[in-house]
């Protein structure tokens, strides 16, 4: 699939890969002071943004689709730099191609499987998203507010409607409000979105030392818990973990500077 995309800068390559609902629009700040120092490229995945809509969204799928990215641009080795799902998304690519990676940089994720999360659990708050989103009516919509309205009455948290709201544009034929997001298809592998790159499938790699890695967690997420540093150090025993205080899950758009400051001990 080629997935649509956002250059800036010059220097060695570093590679963005946002996470679920994001898109490369969402890294544009961050990408561009990257860019100081890097070719920063900084991709939709398949279902999200410009990219092509599909009928699957597996990690297998988003590995290929990365590796076709790479190859499509000439892109021998490159910093990995990736953001929840993308996160997920960068550490399985990295773990079947090592020598096409420089550095590795997750941003609020785990290699855990989220579903067995008893509490707390990230698949019933992404399933009560999804829901919300696919009952729009978009042929009532006048404008975003409509639809913010709307996903009040399902999502209390004001910042995840913000974020979702960056999803919604005017379809230029018909006129009318749309996602940007193929909201149906993520539901459907929502499972594997969420319990996918984990402890289990990376265990024939284990331990991983064939580049640097660097994790950087939010204080205020719930992402990366005090108990999965073992796990983290289990797959990767030489990785850094970073902590961000004052952020939550969307880490770079919270706190930028910090994020960048973190980012750059590494790259």
């Amino acid at each position: 699939m080629e997935l649509f995309y956002r250059k800036e800068g010059s220097g060695s390559p570093l590679v963005v890969v946002h996470g679920l609902y994001g898109s490369s629009d969402n890294w544009m700040n961050i990408g561009k002071r990257l860019a100081e120092k890097h070719t920063v490229y900084m991709l939709d995945q398949r279902n999200h943004g410009r990219s092509p809509f599909a009928a699957s969204h597996t990690y297998n799928d988003m590995r290929a689709d990365l590796l076709e990215f790479f190859d499509r641009h000439n892109i021998e080795k490159a910093t990995l730099l990736g953001h929840s799902m993308g996160g997920k998304t960068a550490m399985w690519f990295a773990a079947d191609y090592p020598e096409r990676v420089e550095k590795l940089v997750i941003a609020d994720i785990a290699p855990k499987d989220y579903l067995l999360l008893k509490e707390d659990s990230q698949f019933y708050l992404h399933r009560n998203i999804l829901l919300a989103m696919q009952e729009i009516d978009f042929s009532q919509v006048k404008s975003r507010t409509d639809v913010d309205d709307f996903l009040a009455e399902k999502l209390d948290d004001a910042r995840i409607r913000q974020f979702l709201l960056k999803n919604v544009e005017k379809n230029k034929a018909t006129k009318r409000y749309q996602w940007r997001v193929n909201v149906e298809v993520l539901y459907d592998h929502l499972d594997e979105i969420v319990g996918g790159v984990n402890l289990n499938w990376l265990d024939d790699r284990t331990p991983i030392t064939a580049y640097p890695v660097i994790f950087i967690r939010g204080m205020l997420s719930r992402y990366i818990l005090p108990e999965d540093e073992t796990l983290i150090k289990e797959i990767y025993p030489e990785a850094k973990i970073v902590d961000i205080p004052g952020a939550g899950h969307w880490l770079h758009a919270e706190q930028p500077k910090k994020f960048m400051e973190a980012v750059m001990l590494c790259c």
